[in-house]
């Protein structure tokens, strides 16, 4: 057996000593660990004092003045010499050892009597000059010689002082260097985790089996194809053998898409708690800071505390924040944001598949984040989270309602049909402010017309009872808003209306109406004439009975442009441009558009031609049924507001049967309440198909 592979006990001619921890060399000694800064410690104690208590000086006793000394003691004849520190102004007094048993010097000397009986000096006393004292002296002497005592000049070296003034800057400049240095090299800085005063170190937040996660799958509604997802990336993180055994690999790391408030943190916390491993929480944009190379020290020092906490999940939210695609603009560019994210990708690419890390990450921007980081290996699977369709609304709210006293007439269904297009956290809002509303009223119970005035005020915003509108201005809003009812009414594709008045909520809205929209993904042509035709209801009811025009129809112009645009630019609905779309799901081509400048200026032609056709097309409308349009502008500017049943009482049903969601075969829908629409500024504002996303499939 070589020597040294021998262990020291082992050894011929060693004294074998019994280890500490039972023998265990694994486990390290116990124990305080010996650190450098005791023995800087140690070494500013004994200059400091050294300096103030004087280690080396005489323990001396303190007189008053020079004439203390010559009264009690010189002229007592008690004093054997005199020792004059010449570069300190000082004299030291050697009094004799006879002399020292005198009641007098016990007392002066105290406590210090039996230390300073046999040896000297006994007292000391500071003068102005060592010259004119040691003159006075001589002078004494000479008139006395009996008193006459050796004096002996010395001087005394003070280099404390000095030392301190020198040694002391540099002590201070060679402790800082040496913390930097510990902090930058090996375990700091951007070489590791932790960095220069602990700023590299993750601001992740640790949720470990100890601390458990409460919610789960069962606080998720709405997402049964996310949750599907999310059960299986918790079986492999439970159980990763029966995967494996197959030859499989666990995959790396989920990408939860889906607009704002849809549930995607909500879907990352259930799978932690679900799974009960460590989960590490952070946001996109706490990686970077105001130093370079932070970001990168962040990601290592992540995925170096999940490794040690493995098997556990990291979820990252807003992901796009690091993960903008690197060098397309290079206007735009970000090194440190960029150094970021190469570290991210080489650590997700640097652990192997079966460490039992998996990272989650949200964002609502997929189209901007870079290619590198969504191929397999690193993001293997996206989750697609949507806004919740009819049935995935009724659940949301059947969630929300838990803790909410509600009425037992309220019917959770047509809450949901009234609330097309909204998200989770808009739904959860909307069950906040009708519990605050029931609570305002006095109410035991949140009844359903508590949350019709929730919808209503997260829509529109909060009512203005006491705005002062003049009659001129209500009579115009009155028949823009009528327009716009008359023509939802009698247009085939257009939604029905719901409610239509002229209360003015929120900040600019003067009155609005709220339709019923139907849930489709595809509009034909004709489906998004009649939204442009509906929404210049209310500019074509303003010209035709006050011949001029004003400024409310500005939401409805903007929502008309972006329907007509995207018709000809987008969806190909034009003849003379052809089926061609210009879509840039990215922004790329921000400065520079992808078509000629003579294909901009008949792209804008055929614009104004599809627009102005709409709008003649709504005034023939308006027109014939003017005698409509008076009744129900002279209604609103009596009752202020109309619902459904009011405009059936006043002009008739509607010509066209209103189709209802396929879905719906365990509701009752005899009292249905439709769905409601509501532009941004109270107008009536049609839904614009959104161009689906890159690689999307519609």
């Amino acid at each position: 057996m070589p020597q040294n592979n021998m262990k020291q006990n082992d050894r011929p001619g060693f004294p074998k000593f019994r280890p500490r921890n039972g023998g265990d060399e694994n486990n390290p000694r116990k124990g305080p660990k010996f650190s450098i800064y005791w023995v800087w410690g140690i070494i500013a104690l004994i200059l400091f004092g050294y300096n103030f208590f004087g280690a080396f000086a005489p323990d001396a006793r303190k007189l008053d003045s020079e004439m203390e000394f010559r009264d009690n003691m010189l002229d007592k004849g008690d004093v054997s010499k005199l020792v004059l520190v010449t570069n300190k102004n000082l004299v030291r007094v050697f009094i004799k050892k006879d002399s020292l048993d005198k009641s007098y010097y016990k007392d002066k000397l105290g406590k210090s009597y039996q230390v300073v009986k046999t040896e000297g000096p006994q007292f000391e006393f500071q003068v102005t000059k060592i010259d004119d004292f040691e003159k006075r002296m001589s002078d004494i002497f000479a008139k006395n010689p009996a008193l006459e005592v050796p004096m002996s000049p010395v001087q005394e070296g003070d280099w404390i002082p000095g030392l301190l003034q020198i040694a002391l800057p540099i002590l201070i400049i060679l402790l800082i260097w040496v913390m930097l240095m510990r902090k930058m090299g090996g375990q700091g800085g951007s070489g590791g985790p932790g960095g220069i005063f602990n700023i590299g170190k993750s601001k992740a937040t640790l949720f470990d089996k100890g601390t458990k996660v409460n919610i789960t799958f069962n606080d998720v509604a709405g997402l049964d194809e996310a949750k599907v997802e999310g059960m299986e990336i918790v079986d492999f993180l439970k159980n990763p053998k029966k995967y494996t055994a197959l030859g499989g690999k666990i995959p790396k790391g989920a990408l939860l898409v889906g607009p704002p408030g849809t549930g995607k943190t909500l879907l990352a916390k259930a799978m932690a708690g679900e799974a009960q491993v460590p989960f590490f929480s952070m946001s996109g944009s706490d990686f970077v800071e105001l130093f370079v190379g932070v970001g990168a020290s962040r990601v290592r020092d992540l995925f170096k505390q999940a490794r040690e906490k493995a098997p556990c999940i990291i979820f990252i939210d807003e992901i796009d924040a690091i993960g903008r695609a690197r060098g397309k603009n290079a206007m735009m560019s970000n090194d440190e944001r960029e150094s970021t994210l190469n570290q991210l990708l080489v650590e997700m690419d640097g652990f192997g598949g079966d460490s039992g890390i998996i990272i989650l990450a949200a964002t609502n921007r997929p189209d901007v984040l870079d290619t590198a980081l969504l191929r397999p290996g690193r993001f293997d699977r996206q989750i697609s989270i949507d806004k919740p369709d009819l049935k995935g609304r009724e659940a949301i709210f059947k969630v929300h309602l838990k803790p909410i006293k509600i009425s037992s007439k309220l019917d959770i269904y047509k809450l949901a049909e009234q609330t097309p297009g909204f998200a989770g956290a808009d739904i959860a809002n909307v069950c906040n402010e009708a519990a605050l509303i029931a609570a305002r009223k006095g109410k035991d119970s949140v009844e359903m017309e508590d949350f019709q005035d929730a919808v209503d005020r997260v829509i529109g915003g909060l009512e203005k009872k006491n705005k002062i509108i003049s009659p001129e201005e209500k009579r115009i809003i009155a028949y823009h808003e009528a327009g716009h009812a008359i023509c939802g009414w009698y247009l085939e594709h257009a939604y029905p209306l719901l409610k239509v008045t002229i209360v003015p909520r929120g900040v600019a809205a003067l009155g609005y109406a709220q339709y019923t929209p139907k849930e489709q993904y595809l509009y034909n042509t004709d489906q998004l004439f009649d939204q442009i035709c509906m929404t210049l209801g209310g500019r074509a009811s303003e010209a035709l009975n006050f011949n001029k025009i004003s400024t409310g129809a500005q939401n409805d112009l903007q929502q008309v442009t972006r329907i007509a645009y995207s018709m000809v630019t987008v969806y190909g609905m034009n003849e003379k441009i052809g089926n061609v779309s210009f879509y840039d799901p990215a922004q790329e081509n921000q400065f520079t558009k992808p078509y000629s400048e003579e294909t901009s200026k008949l792209i804008d032609e055929e614009v104004r031609q599809l627009i102005d056709k709409a709008y003649i097309a709504t005034k023939e409308l308006l027109t014939e049924k003017s005698s409509q349009l008076h009744l129900l502008a002279e209604a609103l500017l009596k009752k202020e507001v109309l619902f459904q049943s009011d405009v059936e009482a006043l002009i008739g049903k509607r010509p066209y049967e209103e189709k209802r969601a396929l879905d719906v075969s365990e509701h009752d829908l005899v009292n249905d309440v439709p769905e409601l629409k509501l532009a941004d500024n109270g107008l009536p504002a049609p839904p614009v198909a959104v161009p689906p996303a890159a690689g999307e499939p519609i």
